[in-house]
């Protein structure tokens, strides 16, 4: 059995073009791909706040709203009403021409002029046969100019001039007859509706009085959520919380003021339930502690109890290591902390045990903290750089809202499988650094406690100078 070749690819185009999308669909992508990108532009330049972005959700409908009923205005009833009104001073003006030309000989010149200036309101008057003046400089918006001419064109059909140039309350017109010229002077609101100004300043007051209305409203709706916004930062940094929070504004914001200060009082509650349970296991074994010491201080002189002394200190120093573990230093107050003083400390004591440290700072080292927790956080991890390296880098970048703090050494470093794992508690690697000397494990987990506790975090990496990185990045 044979198969043609030709025909199985025949079926794989046929399979390919059915599977292709069609024209329309075609098209409807490159719309949805061009308007993604005319849009992706603007969004990236909008505002990220929640206020701007809601007076430019009141704002923005309001002015298209507006700009519409005003180009309808403006195109239609200003336009119209300014077109019948000049219709109308032509066809008068046409009507004081016929009745010039009717009398013929015996024009009475004083009579018509009173007919115009009682029943037309206009100021007629016949001129010698003088060219007429060339015309003026119109302004680029003048609707009463095209408007008027074409309405006198059309109602007259002669040569005429008209200046309607200024702010003069009047409009001049001046039309060429067989032997004289008419002046003629008129209104300028008889021939063009001067309503418009009025309009405009009603429709620009009421967008003013409705703009500060939700100015004044989304203010003080929004105000509630920057509080809570604020709450949570604080929270997240190990601070108090603001005096001025409480739930208010609309209902769903007081929910969520609610939901989140019964979520701090249960959190706060489970530290504290934790420090009292840790802090009575540490009374019961420093009861048993003290007894052990007491018997060592009156065991017989030539009794050997230096090993059994070096366990009871190591004891104690790993049960404060839970304690502090356990506790977490939240009730300490903020306060600055001088980083730069910080590192001139951390760079004499590397002297003293012959290290060489290279401390750096960019911005400002001032910033607000739990100073003796974060101090004792990067004093272990300082102390643990230089115990494990003989060349320890300090430095310190600081952002508009961020400050990052980074430690690096030259000493053996951690596998970077091991990162992870070497933040848990009571970890530990036969192969890796521990931030205590005691071994228990909480080096890093405290450290990264008082980290996050701050809002922070702590990362590890391969250094540059090919021990360990460890950079603590905090929000200010």
């Amino acid at each position: 059995m044979s198969v043609d070749p030709q025909s199985g690819s025949a079926r794989r185009d046929e399979q390919e073009d059915r599977d292709a999308p069609s024209p329309f669909w075609m098209v409807l992508i490159a719309i949805r791909d061009g308007w993604r990108s005319f849009w992706r532009p603007i969004f990236h330049r909008l505002p990220k706040r929640l206020y701007a972005r809601s007076l430019i959700i009141v704002i923005a409908p309001m002015l298209l709203l507006q700009s519409v009923v005003a180009l309808v205005f403006m195109e239609r009833h200003w336009n119209r009403v300014t077109e019948m009104l000049s219709d109308r001073v032509s066809q008068e003006i046409a009507a004081v021409i016929d009745l010039i030309e009717a009398d013929g000989r015996s024009l009475d010149m004083e009579r018509i002029t009173q007919i115009a200036r009682q029943r037309f309101d206009l100021q007629v008057e016949l001129l010698p046969p003088t060219p007429l003046p060339s015309a003026t400089s119109q302004p680029f918006f003048s609707l009463l100019d095209s408007v008027l001419s074409e309405r006198i064109e059309d109602n007259i059909g002669r040569p005429f001039w008209i200046d309607t140039v200024g702010q003069s309350r009047f409009v001049e017109i001046r039309i060429a007859l067989d032997d004289a010229v008419l002046r003629i002077v008129t209104n300028r609101n008889q021939a063009y509706a001067n309503n418009s100004e009025i309009f405009i300043f009603w429709m620009v007051g009421a967008s003013v009085v409705l703009i500060a209305v939700a100015v004044i409203f989304l203010r003080q709706q929004i105000r509630p959520i920057q509080h809570l916004a604020a709450a949570a930062e604080s929270f997240g940094k190990g601070q108090p919380m603001p005096t001025e929070f409480r739930p208010r504004g609309a209902e769903e914001v007081r929910r969520a003021s609610l939901a989140f200060i019964q979520m701090r009082e249960r959190i706060e509650r489970q530290i504290e339930q934790r420090t009292a349970m840790l802090a009575g296991v540490s009374h019961d074994l420093r009861t048993i502690l003290t007894r052990f010491k007491l018997q060592l201080a009156l065991a017989a002189e030539e009794t050997d109890t230096e090993a059994l002394e070096r366990d009871v200190a190591d004891m104690q120093t790993m049960l404060e290591a839970y304690l502090d573990f356990a506790r977490g230093d939240n009730e300490e107050a903020v306060a600055p902390f001088d980083l730069a003083a910080f590192f001139e400390t951390m760079a004499e004591e590397a002297e003293l045990k012959g290290c060489d440290a290279v401390c750096h700072i960019e911005g400002d080292p001032q910033f607000t903290v739990r100073p003796i927790a974060f101090g004792r956080m990067l004093h272990n991890i300082v102390a643990n750089a230089m115990r494990h390296g003989d060349h320890i880098r300090l430095s310190a970048f600081r952002l508009e809202r961020t400050i990052t703090i980074r430690i690096e050494d030259n000493g053996p470093g951690v596998a970077e499988e091991h990162y992870d794992v070497i933040f848990r508690p009571f970890t530990r690697l036969d192969d890796a650094r521990n931030l205590d000397q005691s071994g228990t494990g909480l080096g890093l987990s405290i450290a990264r406690d008082i980290a996050r506790s701050h809002g922070g975090d702590i990362k590890l990496e391969k250094s540059e100078m090919g021990g360990l990185a460890v950079t603590v990045r905090l929000p200010l």
